[in-house]
Formats: C-alpha cells, sequence, structure tokens
C-alpha cells in the first residue's frame, strides 16, 4: 500500500494525533476515502480554530498552478507557528516544477503542505515522488479488495464500539462493495438505528436499514452453491433479475471466484487438511468460514474446481463483450450457475 517509507494510513494518523507533522504530504492513489481522512484530519486538528482563518489555505488543482501554490507555502505564518495548505484535486495541476524547486531545498518548516493526488498515482521513479520522501510523507491510497471489506467493516465498528454478526458483515461488504465512502455511509446508518442497548448489528437489522434481503442476496448464492443447493440458488437468480439492486453478475463474479480459488488451494494443500491449515493456506484470520471449503472438498474434486475456475473467467470476459455479442448479465449468470451446479 505505502512506498518505500512504508506511511500506512494508521500510522500517518498516529503520528499527526501525536503532533508529529511534516513539511509535505503527498497523498495519491484510487481510494479518496483514506485521503480524505488525513486531509481532513490535518484541517481539522493542526491549527486551533481561531488560528485558521489567517493560517489555513484550502485551494483545488483546478484553480491554481503549483507556482501559486508555492507562493502560498512560502509564506510564514500569522501569530502561530505553522500554517497549513492543502491542495485538493492536485491531480489537475499540470506542472510540478515549482513543486520540486520547493521541496528541492527552498521547503519552509512552519508550513504544513498537504497535495491530494486522487484517481490515480504518480509514478515512484519520477523526480517528484523521490523529493516527497526525503523529506516528508508519501502515502499511495489503494482500493481495499473484496476480501478485505469484512476486516474494514469489523475495524470500523470496533472503533464505535459495535457489534456485527460474521453474516451482516459478509452480507454488507458483498452488497456495498468497495467503496469506502459509501460503505462507512450505510454503516453509519445502521448504526444510528440500533437500540443503545444491544448495540449489535444482525442481518434483520441489515435487511430494514440497507435494504440488502438477507435471504436473497450474494451471500446466500455462495452458502447455496457452496451446499449444491440446486432449488435456493435458482430462487435467488430469479429474486436477482426482478431485484438488480440486491444482486447481479458482477457483484457475483468476484464473491465465486475468490472462492474456487481458495478450494483449489485447499485441494493441493499438502498434509492434514486440518481447519488451522486451511485457515492458514488461504488466508483466514479466523476458522469460522474454513466450515465452506470442508462441504466444497467434498462437493467438488479438483478437476471440477478447476473446470469452474475456467467457466468464471469465461463468463467474466462474456461480460465485458468479449466473443459475446447478445447475452446479457442475466443470462450468463443462468449460464454459469447451471455449469457449477450439474
Amino acid at each position: 500500500m505505502p512506498t518505500k517509507l512504508d506511511h500506512t494510513f494508521q500510522s500517518i494518523i498516529s503520528d499527526l494525533k501525536a503532533k508529529k507533522f511534516a513539511p509535505f504530504y503527498l497523498l495519491m492513489g484510487e481510494e479518496s476515502y483514506f485521503i480524505d481522512k488525513i486531509t481532513d484530519f490535518i484541517a481539522n486538528n493542526v491549527l486551533e480554530k481561531d488560528m485558521r482563518d489567517f493560517n489555513q489555505t484550502i485551494c483545488f488543482g483546478s484553480d491554481v498552478s503549483s507556482t501559486q501554490v508555492i507562493d502560498i507555502a512560502k509564506r510564514y505564518p500569522v501569530m502561530a507557528d505553522t500554517q497549513v495548505v492543502i491542495v485538493k484535486e492536485a491531480q489537475n495541476i499540470r506542472s510540478l516544477d515549482a513543486l520540486e524547486k520547493y521541496l528541492s531545498g527552498n521547503i519552509l518548516k512552519s508550513t504544513i503542505l498537504v497535495w491530494c493526488y486522487k484517481n490515480g498515482v504518480i509514478d515512484n521513479r519520477k523526480k517528484i515522488v523521490k523529493l516527497a520522501n526525503s523529506v516528508g510523507v508519501v502515502f499511495e491510497s489503494v482500493k481495499l479488495r473484496d476480501y478485505q471489506l469484512p476486516t474494514f467493516i469489523q475495524e470500523y465498528l470496533n472503533k464505535k464500539n459495535v457489534a456485527i454478526d460474521p453474516k451482516a458483515k459478509q452480507i454488507i461488504a458483498d452488497a456495498v462493495g468497495s467503496d469506502l465512502n459509501r460503505l462507512t455511509s450505510e454503516l453509519d446508518k445502521v448504526i444510528i438505528s440500533l437500540n443503545k442497548d444491544n448495540l449489535l448489528i444482525t442481518p434483520e437489522i441489515v435487511e430494514r436499514e440497507i435494504g440488502i434481503s438477507k435471504d436473497f442476496n450474494s451471500f446466500e448464492l455462495r452458502n447455496a452453491i457452496i451446499q449444491k443447493n440446486i432449488f435456493k440458488a435458482n430462487q435467488i437468480i430469479k429474486y436477482f433479475s426482478n431485484n438488480p439492486k440486491a444482486g447481479s453478475l458482477y457483484s457475483v463474479l468476484p464473491i465465486l471466484f475468490s472462492y474456487f480459488r481458495n478450494l483449489m488451494i485447499t485441494h493441493y494443500l499438502p498434509g492434514n487438511k486440518t481447519e488451522d491449515n486451511i485457515a492458514t493456506a488461504i488466508g483466514l484470520k479466523n476458522k469460522w468460514g474454513v466450515k465452506d471449503y470442508l462441504i466444497g472438498l467434498r462437493t467438488y474434486n479438483a478437476r471440477k474446481t478447476m473446470d469452474i475456475l475456467s467457466k468464471i473467467r469465461e463468463i467474466d470476459a462474456k461480460s465485458k463483450g468479449l466473443d459475446n455479442p447478445n447475452t446479457g448479465p442475466n443470462e450468463l449468470m443462468k449460464e454459469l450457475i447451471f455449469f457449477i451446479l450439474h
């Protein structure tokens, strides 16, 4: 996630809370959530509120050049030790010559300059990144993978002293996806609805507050496939056809690919296939999910598992229009599930 200085979101926030400030922050990447959180913390906590009018500047890359930003950064703070300059949407600034010159030796230690470069990264081999590394903090904010979302949800709720049922956690992760701003917004909505005497999120609460059916969702489809419950799988597919927001081919594909990829690893796991060995091999932090792979070992042999992975890749390609002029996503999903279950 980070560059060679190994800055993580948590380490940066910890340093900021301890008032260990760097003169320059290059925050870049595809995931805006972590960039926004770091930026907001700096904007709301470095300076006292009555000092921000004089010593805090927030500008947007579409409105300024790097020369204009550096002119601001070279100012001295007014009746304070520090000034803060935040450049949002900095990816819209084309020339970084003035910034390079500033970082090369003219940097003002009383200024905290935050450069927010969203929806992409600056090549680590470029001079600007090396300079930023040498004088400040470089952080790359990457999109979380699907398998990381339950952990993110758990950690987010832990900070708010809220518990969550494992099934509810997986339902939310599968249905909402990896847009962390939307994900945290949905979680906050659920938290507000909870009884203060019972801070536990259940599948029933998820269904009520987010509108995700506890019985007809991608997680339940995965379970039906693992257990080879043909009737339940077909029920869920039919429900998806009538309720596209509940699930679709595009939400199902990564879930199934992840499961059968891990099942293939489990098939060829050397030694005894104990719960501990399986959990370690496929990267599970706890053993509650191992039972799904023990069932899968009995239901899908290694050959069938390999064929399923190939079929998932084929359907994925077709869903993107490769060798598929006419078949829609609903029909492709039916084709995939039929292949898996028969």
